[in-house]
């Protein structure tokens, strides 16, 4: 669907509309309580403001926003594996759905929130990764509080298994400046240190260096307290078992060309998944939701 006719279906005067940003087609959104976008091209939220609040999402400005390239910063959507393909078959990293365009859906304002949904179904190249039996509907509700829910549905006769996560990049003063609470006594891998299982003594986190972390078996919620923006990011989740924490601190920055040099210390990414030793398994017909709410609280 072209931007006119994204406009003319979904568009809603003076709150929704769609217009190209380099090669990408977006919605930008403005309601009383909230400012967004959201990319149709992996259905990627780049920028979420509340109301009287500094931006809440990171989005590097050495992006792209080229076809078939990532955005870096945001909201990408993992699925259906995170990280590098672990079942011995070649494909991108983070999965196939965050350069995907997705089916813009639905979009209807709800007092001074924004509910909107995008559809990601098998194409020319999921099938080529062997992936051409799901259904992915995602909601959103952007407002003061900023509510992502993935469903994902599995059509196929074999059973379904995959990973997901909201790879999310919150917008910080200085990380150095930051702490993170909710995974205290959590098991994790330690990616920076070959994957070595540890346990997460620190209480807050801070994060010193750069940071690779996947938690086990976990569903609390984190806090980011952002001491230099005077707020706590809560960043809740549901059916989400896995939490990643990461920055790539300035060697690794020095060598991703999507990221500004300094980019690095104004974010910290926290994520909502279900990776790892928590991939999801689903049977025909199934589905499973994974969710998150985002909200602010200033000091």
């Amino acid at each position: 669907m072209d931007i006119a006719s994204l406009n003319e279906n979904f568009g809603i005067p003076g709150v929704l509309v769609f217009e190209e940003h380099g090669e990408l087609t977006r919605a930008v959104i403005t309601t009383p309580s909230a400012s967004a976008s959201v990319y149709l091209q992996g259905g990627h939220v780049a920028e979420w403001q509340p109301a009287g609040t500094n931006p809440v999402l990171f989005t590097s400005g050495n992006s792209a926003y080229k076809k078939g390239k990532a955005i870096r910063g945001g909201i990408p959507v993992i699925f259906p594996w995170f990280g590098d393909r672990h079942d011995g078959q070649a494909g991108p990293a983070h999965g196939f759905a965050r350069t995907e365009e997705w089916e813009f859906g639905f979009a209807a304002l709800a007092g001074d929130d924004l509910h909107m949904s995008l559809l990601l179904t098998p194409n020319e190249t999921s099938r080529k990764l062997g992936f051409d039996h799901f259904r992915v509907v995602y909601h959103l509700v952007i407002g003061k509080e900023l509510h992502l829910k993935l469903s994902v549905v599995s059509d196929a006769e074999t059973p379904l298994v995959y990973e997901e996560a909201f790879h999310t990049y919150f917008a910080v003063a200085d990380v150095r400046d930051v702490s993170v609470t909710g995974l205290h006594n959590v098991e994790y891998l330690d990616k920076r240190d070959g994957g070595a299982k540890k346990t997460q003594v620190e209480d807050p986190l801070v994060l010193t260096r750069d940071t690779d972390r996947v938690y086990l078996d976990t569903q609390s919620t984190c806090v980011i307290d952002d001491k230099g923006n005077k707020r706590k990011i809560n960043v809740a989740k549901t059916n989400s078992s896995t939490t990643i924490v990461w920055n790539p601190w300035t060697e690794l920055t020095a060598k991703m060309a999507d990221m500004e040099p300094g980019g690095w210390e104004g974010m910290i990414c926290i994520e909502s998944a279900n990776a790892a030793d928590a991939s999801i398994t689903l049977a025909h017909g199934e589905v499973h939701h994974m969710g998150c709410v985002i909200s602010v609280d200033l000091d």
